[in-house]
């Protein structure tokens, strides 16, 4: 699943650049110094994923606690269904229920400390740029979190959210360098390809929740046996 997220965090920047490529290109990056432009860039991104590896730490606890409650291969088919659903579905009824309104206070916020930061040049402006940004509601993050919280466990969770940042990485590099470079043709068949391939990573989830017995794809239930026997020693 991991492999799963680098991928989507791959295909998805081609979605990122659209919705954070803004802030890639102002970027205060110092284009006289190429080491020192290299390190601030690497700051940008380490503060990105440092806040993808919180959520997938929250998500994680939140995943971790249903599956003490024995419902994880139940959870992973919901995951799957609605990470295909969020496909599927048209775009106006989406918007229709939106789950980034009751947020919206806070993305404002948001995004009020990034327009700060950005006037800055400092080293800890940059990751702090990128650890805000990470916070920006986004669809694919969406995905994402669907991902994390499957995992059904804390570390498993933030590393799903490290590795979906991580696949992120080299086309928002890219990004602060060029702000074309690839061409219109080849940007709409990518875009195109980031549905089939959420489609796909959920229909993964809902095989792995059915426990059909495949080993390392969708192993079988672990059920606990407890005897109720007991014997009483004098």
């Amino acid at each position: 699943m991991l492999v799963a997220a680098l991928i989507l965090g791959f295909l998805g920047s081609f979605h990122c650049i659209g919705m954070c490529g803004p802030i890639a290109f102002m970027l205060p990056v110092d284009r006289n110094n190429s080491l020192k432009k290299v390190f601030q860039i690497f700051l940008y991104h380490s503060g990105r994923l440092l806040s993808y590896t919180i959520i997938g730490v929250f998500f994680g606890v939140l995943g971790k606690s249903l599956y003490l409650f024995g419902i994880q291969q139940k959870l992973s088919i919901i995951i799957g269904v609605l990470m295909v659903l969020f496909v599927l579905l048209p775009d106006r009824l989406l918007a229709k229920y939106n789950i980034s309104k009751p947020v919206f206070s806070i993305i404002g916020k948001v995004k009020n400390a990034l327009g700060k930061e950005l006037k800055k040049k400092s080293n800890d402006t940059f990751l702090t740029i990128g650890f805000l940004n990470g916070f920006l509601p986004c669809g694919l993050v969406y995905m994402a979190v669907f991902g994390a919280i499957a995992t059904g466990g804390i570390v498993e969770g933030a590393l799903y959210m490290t590795s979906f940042g991580i696949g992120t990485i080299p086309l928002m590099t890219a990004t602060v360098y060029i702000s074309r470079f690839l061409s219109g043709n080849i940007r709409r068949h990518i875009l195109k390809a980031i549905p089939v391939f959420v489609v796909i990573i959920g229909l993964l989830f809902i095989i792995r929740g059915l426990g059909l017995g495949i080993p390392y794809l969708s192993p079988k239930a672990v059920t606990e046996v407890v005897s109720s026997n007991f014997e009483c020693y004098k």
